[in-house]
């Protein structure tokens, strides 16, 4: 209800907007036609009504922004509270059995178990928020060290491997650099691990049922590696792939739409690269065709 209100709101700020300006514009034609003789008249009107038009013009985009982000918020919180109520249930549930019903040794151990995972799930999403808190910040401090970022790679794809239990044919690394199998770099070591799991995170959730997903690491060109990380799952619409590393922003199609998020993961990821003096970029063929999502990391991060 609240986002259809939403969207009307849109519209009728659009539609004023535009109904405005056209009158600025026909206006100020209008009043340049009568005036055409009188040069400094025509002059100060031309720039009298551009401004007009400019102001009315740059005030509806603001507002539409405006609308646009607090549906964003809506959207985010929905979804926090969704990532946070969903395992708190699912706890409350397993103890309140324990607790209520006499269980086997092997039922409580399941129980234990899957409330584990509930709890990572419920770590993973406040540590989202948090972590998303973090990197708006520009000059948070970065502790820098040098960084094997291939056993880094090698050992967020096993954490990965074992969170989502995946085969490991599932989820391939490969390492296409030649530096005695280690690849340094200067920068954050938790930083660039939280970058590296967001995006294994992403692959693994917008895959399909059967998981395929290749992590290759290469030498993009003299100064930077590239970390290619390539699914085989719901794919990503062209319109799309420079959005979704945008705070809180997700995709707004169907298929897409039913993978639970907060929309904070690429974000991060963005915002951490930046940091480190490189980028992450998008790619994918369309919608049920895989995407890829590139780290660039420069040799020697400033």
């Amino acid at each position: 209800m609240r986002i259809s209100s939403r969207r009307r709101s849109t519209i009728t700020f659009l539609t004023l907007g535009v109904f405005l300006a056209g009158i600025a514009v026909a206006v100020g034609f209008g009043w340049i036609i009568l005036n055409w003789r009188f040069d400094l008249k025509v002059f100060f009107g031309i720039i009298f009504f551009g401004a007009i038009t400019a102001g009315i013009i740059l005030n509806t985009t603001f507002l539409l922004r405006e609308i646009r982000r607090n549906e964003q918020h809506d959207s985010f919180i929905n979804a926090v509270t969704h990532e946070l109520k969903t395992p708190l249930t699912s706890i409350r549930l397993y103890l309140q059995t324990l607790q209520r019903h006499e269980v086997d040794e092997s039922q409580r151990s399941e129980f234990y178990r899957l409330m584990l995972e509930d709890s990572d799930r419920l770590y993973t999403t406040v540590e989202q928020v948090l972590k998303a808190g973090e990197v708006g910040h520009r000059r948070k401090y970065l502790r820098k060290s040098r960084v094997d970022l291939g056993g880094l790679v090698q050992g967020c794809v096993d954490v990965a491997r074992v969170r989502y239990h995946l085969a490991p044919e599932a989820m391939r690394f490969e390492s296409a650099v030649n530096h005695n199998g280690k690849v340094s770099v200067i920068g954050d070591q938790e930083e660039l691990r939280t970058a590296v799991s967001n995006i294994l995170d992403n692959a693994v959730k917008y895959s399909k049922e059967n998981v395929r997903v290749l992590i290759k690491l290469e030498e993009a060109d003299q100064k930077y590696f590239s970390l290619s990380v390539r699914d085989e799952g719901l794919g990503i619409p062209a319109g799309e792939l420079k959005r979704i590393f945008k705070r809180f922003y997700r995709v707004p199609t169907r298929a897409l739409a039913k993978v639970k998020g907060t929309g904070l993961g690429l974000f991060i990821v963005r915002s951490i690269a930046r940091k480190h003096g490189g980028d992450v970029f998008a790619t994918s063929p369309g919608e049920g065709l895989g995407t890829t999502v590139t780290l660039k990391l420069p040799r020697s991060v400033r």
